[in-house]
């Protein structure tokens, strides 16, 4: 677990301590919500640019491919 402390306007802060918004529980709650958003919002924008794209779709194989690639990128970035 970590601790993190940034600033935010008073009133901001008084308005979300009335309705409870500032308790570890529920800005964990807050904190997944948006990046379950976030996430959903890239989804759709990816497969927006996708669909946009001319040319033929990639096969299963090429996809598999690109996945992989992309996991080896990701695992060698990390060690």
């Amino acid at each position: 677990m970590k601790t993190i402390r940034f600033s935010l306007q008073e009133e901001l802060i008084r308005d979300a301590d009335e309705l409870g918004l500032l308790t570890p529980e529920k800005l964990a709650e807050l904190l997944r919500a948006e990046i379950r958003r976030v996430r959903t919002d890239q989804l759709f924008f990816a497969a927006d640019k996708m669909a946009a794209l001319d040319g033929p779709a990639m096969t299963p194989e090429e996809v598999e491919v690109e996945i992989r690639s992309q996991q080896a990128a990701e695992n060698a970035a990390r060690t």
